[in-house]
């Protein structure tokens, strides 16, 4: 993600109060806009896969974090800058790409105990609502499908910034997480450990580095 440049303006609506009390009205009622940038990137954008990262980190044995991630999926998204609230996204992700740097897990991952790709290949999510946090962060709720079982989600959204780069696409950098827990969604198998505690943990962070590229 190193490409984009982080926007460190952030513009502040504020308005005008007198007496002691001031500057607690302007903390009440202040209003954040977007980040004047944000505007020209209305439209619609696709995944660039060789340049994100669509992954999941997990506590095991409950002393380190086993990171994996989602090689092959398919994205559509669409920003509307002028109304956030219009923004979406749909992803489509094929489980058996899971990618975790050791075949025997990965081989564990995509079997009956968890996602069962043979049954359920495709995991999907597939946004409901987009509200603005604040100048360049949004908060994204959508459904979340695995194993036929759809539950809702939020997403923590940040926009990183926008440029053209040099074989004139124009890129824009988005960092999105969330926190689950995988029995929601029936990943239940486990194993328990002598001194107490699950070798695999129930709650899972799904990160989403997300370099998007302007559809033509």
């Amino acid at each position: 993600m190193g490409i984009f440049s982080r926007r460190q303006t952030t513009t502040i609506e504020q308005p005008s109060a007198a007496g002691p009390d001031r500057f607690a009205a302007r903390s009440a009622t202040a209003v954040a806009t977007l980040d004047p940038a944000l505007r020209a990137l209305s439209g619609r954008w696709t995944i660039d896969r060789p340049h994100s990262r669509i992954g999941f980190s997990v506590r095991h044995a409950m002393v380190t974090t086993v990171r994996g991630a989602f090689t092959d999926y398919d994205s559509t998204l669409h920003f509307d800058g002028a109304r956030p609230a219009e923004s979406r996204a749909d992803l489509v992700i094929r489980v058996a790409s899971v990618d975790t740097g050791v075949e025997q897990r990965d081989a564990h991952l995509v079997g009956k105990d968890f996602f069962d790709a043979r049954r359920h290949p495709e995991m999907t999510f597939r946004s409901t609502s987009t509200t603005q946090e604040s100048a360049e962060s949004f908060r994204m709720t959508g459904d979340l499908t695995i194993r036929a079982t759809t539950h809702p989600v939020e997403l923590q959204l940040d926009y990183l910034g926008s440029v053209v780069d040099p074989f004139g696409y124009e890129r824009a950098g988005f960092d999105g997480t969330t926190t689950i827990d995988r029995r929601d969604w029936g990943l239940v198998y486990n194993q328990r450990l002598e001194a107490g505690g699950s070798m695999v943990s129930e709650k899972v962070r799904l990160q989403f580095d997300i370099s998007a590229i302007r559809s033509s």
